[in-house]
Formats: C-alpha cells, sequence, structure tokens
C-alpha cells in the first residue's frame, strides 16, 4: 500500500476517534436529585430564616396582629387566594400588560440603541440623555401618563415602556461598543454591509450584554407597572396591584401581604428564566466550565 494511503488511513482514524471522543456521552456527574437538592437548599435555608425572622417580628408585639399578621395567617389566605378564578384573572391581567409594555420596550429600545451605536452624531446628541432615563425613579413619569392619558391602560404603558427602554438600549450599545475590531474587519473582508453586517456579526456578538440589558430592562418594567397599578385604577381592570390597593383601603393586611409574596413570586419566576436563558447562551459560548 502506497505510503500516502497508509497516512491517510491513520489520519482518518484519529479524526474518527476524536469525533468519538467528542460525541460521546459526558459522565454522569451524580444523581439529578441530589444536584436538584444542592441547587434548592440553599434558596430554601434563606426563605426558612425570612420566615423565621418574620415571625420572631410578630411575637415581639412590635406591632398589632391586625397590622402585621403572622406567617401563618398570611400563608392561609394566600392558599385561599389562589383557589379563586379572580385572583388568576388579575395575575393574567398583571402578566399581560407585563409582556405588552416589556415588548415594546425591547423593540423601541433596540431599534435606539442600534441607532445610537451606529451614528456617532446621534450618540453625542442623546447618548447621556438615554442613561439619565434610565436613571430617573419611574413613578415621576405617572402624573404626566395621566394628564397624557387619564387613567387608562395606555398611562401604564406609557410609564412601563419609558422605564424599560432606555436599559435595553443601553445594553446594546455596550454589547456593540465591546465588539471585538478584529471581527467587524474579518466581517467587511466577507463582504457584510449594513443589515446584514448587524444581523450576521454586530447583534450576535453583543447578545451577553444585551440580554443584561434585557434582564434590568425587565426589572424596570416590572417596578414600574407595579407602581402604576397602585396608582393608576383602571375601571373594571382588577389587577394584581389593583386588588393589593383594594385590601389596603379595606385594612386587611394579611391579603396586602399575600400579594406583596405573590409578586416577589412572579419576579423570581421570570429572574429563572433571564438566568437560564443567560446560562444557555454562556454554555453555547464555551464561558461555562465542563
Amino acid at each position: 500500500m502506497p505510503t500516502e494511503a497508509i497516512t491517510a488511513d491513520k489520519t482518518a482514524d484519529e479524526v474518527s476517534g476524536l469525533d468519538a471522543l467528542e460525541l460521546a456521552p459526558r459522565p454522569d456527574k451524580g444523581d439529578r436529585g441530589r444536584r436538584i437538592w444542592n441547587s434548592a437548599w440553599p434558596k430554601l435555608l434563606a426563605v426558612a430564616i425570612a420566615i423565621a425572622a418574620w415571625q420572631l417580628v410578630v411575637l415581639s408585639e412590635w406591632k398589632p396582629t391586625y397590622v402585621l399578621p403572622g406567617p401563618v395567617d398570611v400563608f392561609a389566605d394566600l392558599k385561599e387566594l389562589a383557589t379563586t378564578p379572580d385572583f388568576w384573572d388579575g395575575v393574567r391581567l398583571t402578566l399581560t400588560r407585563a409582556f405588552t409594555g416589556f415588548l415594546l420596550a425591547v423593540a423601541i429600545g433596540t431599534v435606539i440603541g442600534a441607532a445610537v451605536s451606529r451614528f456617532a452624531p446621534l450618540r453625542a446628541a442623546i447618548g447621556s440623555l438615554i442613561t439619565g432615563l434610565q436613571t430617573m425613579p419611574s413613578i415621576m413619569w405617572f402624573p404626566l401618563a395621566i394628564l397624557l392619558f387619564q387613567l387608562s391602560e395606555s398611562a401604564i404603558m406609557f410609564v412601563v415602556v419609558i422605564g424599560a427602554a432606555p436599559s435595553v438600549a443601553n445594553g446594546l450599545i455596550s454589547g456593540i461598543d465591546y465588539v471585538p475590531r478584529t471581527w467587524l474587519r474579518v466581517g467587511q473582508v466577507l463582504g457584510m454591509k449594513g443589515l446584514s453586517k448587524y444581523r450576521h456579526l454586530i447583534l450576535p456578538a453583543s447578545l451577553p450584554s444585551f440580554i443584561s440589558g434585557l434582564k434590568q430592562g425587565w426589572a424596570f418594567s416590572w417596578r414600574s407597572l407595579m407602581a402604576g397599578e397602585l396608582l393608576v385604577i383602571v375601571p373594571g381592570a382588577l389587577s394584581v396591584g389593583a386588588r393589593m390597593q383594594n385590601a389596603r383601603d379595606l385594612h386587611e393586611a394579611s391579603l396586602v401581604i399575600s400579594y406583596i409574596i405573590v409578586v416577589l413570586i412572579i419576579g423570581i419566576l421570570i429572574d429563572i428564566l433571564f438566568n437560564t436563558a443567560d446560562n444557555a447562551l454562556r454554555k453555547r459560548w464555551g464561558l461555562t466550565g465542563n
């Protein structure tokens, strides 16, 4: 057999071996239940500590129980609340507002961020304004929103969008700024221009920072929405915030705390979704350990 053929067969065997090693199933790193427990127990411990501290404050009689009820009473009311259809209608309305406002903020923030990063004069004109809007408390917008849109859904959406869009824009601007210059030169050599350059090179490269901006934008939109539902009560729209305000008006402290817990749980679940997306992206980019 010619020497070239022997060398080619040897190289093919080596490549096949490497492929098999790469594609071979990874060894099990332990029981799945144990891994879940190792991830869950610190969170459960933190919850237990918080509940214990809450109970100690109640036992100290710092406030009467009709003002600050204990965990047993609150969780009993929360369990009863969760069995009513009206409660889930309110949660559905709140989440619909949240996702609608957030998606609008993402669309607007992405366009603004791409435009500012693309045109230097535009960045000089409004770059600092975007940062200023991001740091501005959302509640400051509600008087203007009520004047513009009265007590309506539009007033709430206005504040949610203006509270979240600057964070999304700044996340994209920061991500684009840190795209390696060598990547841009490679894209230029490959003939990428205009929208194609953004779609296939710049936007994918800026995704890690952009996701951080999305996460921060969600936090701003969620806080803005909760403030809006407490301040802007739309007739016939009994959202989580409106129901909480009604409970406060009726001096039902247990229900007020129950709705606070509901808002906290929703926020934690959304944060888990963002962390899952972020971890998947980091894994795809090879930024996590094996």
